[in-house]
């Protein structure tokens, strides 16, 4: 661990039973760039909201040892985020980082973090340069890899047997990464490819699109309001009578089901994580997340959490020992902790192989709207890019 000295007072140095300096551990550090406002603040909510019950399951504390987490909103702006990365490691001196939701912001500080050895633990964005060339001992995606979370999206539309299909996600590198993932298993044909500015809420010329293009089935990422807004006016559109929506975990979660309501049922996604998923680490967790806030934990919320618990087995397997960075990295790499999802290991890219499931929004027993399991879709499934990481 890092220590700082400091002059103790007259009675502590009695209580010592010694006078002079007294070398005292300092907090292990955490960096937070969250996004709790902005076009991704939704699931910036849903990830911080984990973060802090995993912080407080450890009793604010990693590995045993006290940390200090340092949470701020960088409103998803790169340059933000950039400017306050750079402070963290020159003033503040972090041991770890996270947080970010965007892989615009991802890919925008990145560089530094990789550059001071400061290990980089993405709890969502999953740039593709990060998996493959661009890969670094110090950069771990430890939800997935952009293009992995949407190749099982167009496995789940050639199971639902449509031929004809239009891609619809926001023109910047997730989207892009999310249209080349689901094209990269999807079978059928693609009728219409369109990006759409990120924040956009007003969907009526892609709607008109959609409406010409007459496809079977559309595939969308939209996260947050721009999905809220688009699924609304695509069923106050009269579409869905026609066109099937099909979707990753991003547009399609908890949240996002309670925000939009009865125009999600029936909507099929594709997620790595599942809140029914029966082990002990997972029930420990929906219990506890459902305890403090009542309601279901969405998949930010679960990559969130995992994180925290990653870093926490490393340090507690170093014994708060961080000095040896490149120790610190091989080690959150390797060290086994209590994922919440299934099968989690880190590749040889430091991106997950893990499980991924079918979902449908049904109606529960309570009557209310949520993603039920259609059971194991992908077992062990790994991104397409472990190949060409070399620096690992």
């Amino acid at each position: 661990m890092k220590f700082r000295s400091f002059v103790v007072s007259a009675a502590a140095v009695l209580c010592l039973g010694a006078w002079g300096g007294a070398a005292v551990a300092e907090p292990i550090k955490v960096g937070m760039a969250l996004d709790m406002s902005g076009p991704f603040s939704a699931n910036g909510a849903e990830a911080k909201d984990a973060f802090n019950l995993a912080i407080k399951m450890l009793g604010n504390k990693l590995g045993g040892f006290p940390a200090e987490f340092l949470q701020t909103d960088m409103t998803g702006n790169p340059d933000q985020a950039r400017q306050l990365v750079n402070r963290w490691i020159q003033r503040d001196q972090i041991d770890f980082f996270t947080g970010p939701i965007s892989s615009n912001v991802a890919l925008a500080v990145a560089p530094a973090l990789i550059a001071a050895k400061v290990p980089y633990l993405s709890n969502n964005a999953g740039p593709t340069p990060l998996a493959g060339e661009k890969c670094s001992p110090y950069y771990l995606g430890t939800a997935f890899e952009n293009q992995m979370l949407h190749e099982p999206g167009g496995v789940v539309a050639n199971e639902q047997g449509f031929k004809r299909v239009v891609v619809i996600a926001p023109n910047y590198p997730a989207g892009k990464d999310a249209i080349a993932g689901f094209k990269r298993r999807y079978k059928g044909e693609i009728v219409g490819e369109v990006y759409t500015k990120v924040g956009q809420i007003d969907y009526s010329a892609e709607i008109a699109q959609l409406r010409a293009d007459k496809p079977q089935g559309v595939y969308f990422l939209l996260p947050g309001a721009m999905g809220i807004n688009f699924i609304k006016q695509f069923v106050a559109a009269g579409l869905s009578k026609d066109i099937k929506m099909v979707t990753a975990a991003p547009s399609a979660d908890e949240d996002m089901v309670a925000a939009v309501g009865d125009p999600m049922l029936g909507v099929f996604n594709a997620s790595p994580y599942i809140y029914e998923l029966d082990t002990p680490a997972n029930k420990k967790f929906v219990a506890e997340f459902r305890k403090a806030y009542g309601r279901n934990p969405t998949f930010y919320a679960a990559h969130a959490y995992d994180v925290i618990m990653n870093i926490d087995a490393a340090v507690r397997a170093l014994g708060g020992k961080l000095d040896d960075k490149a120790a610190v990295a091989k080690t959150l790499r390797t060290v086994k902790f209590d994922s919440v999802r299934s099968n989690f290991s880190y590749n040889t890219n430091n991106h997950p192989i893990m499980d991924f499931y079918t979902r449908q929004i049904v109606r529960g027993a309570d009557g209310k709207l949520t993603n039920k399991s259609q059971g194991l879709l992908l077992e062990k499934y790994q991104d397409s890019f472990a190949g060409e990481c070399k620096a690992i």
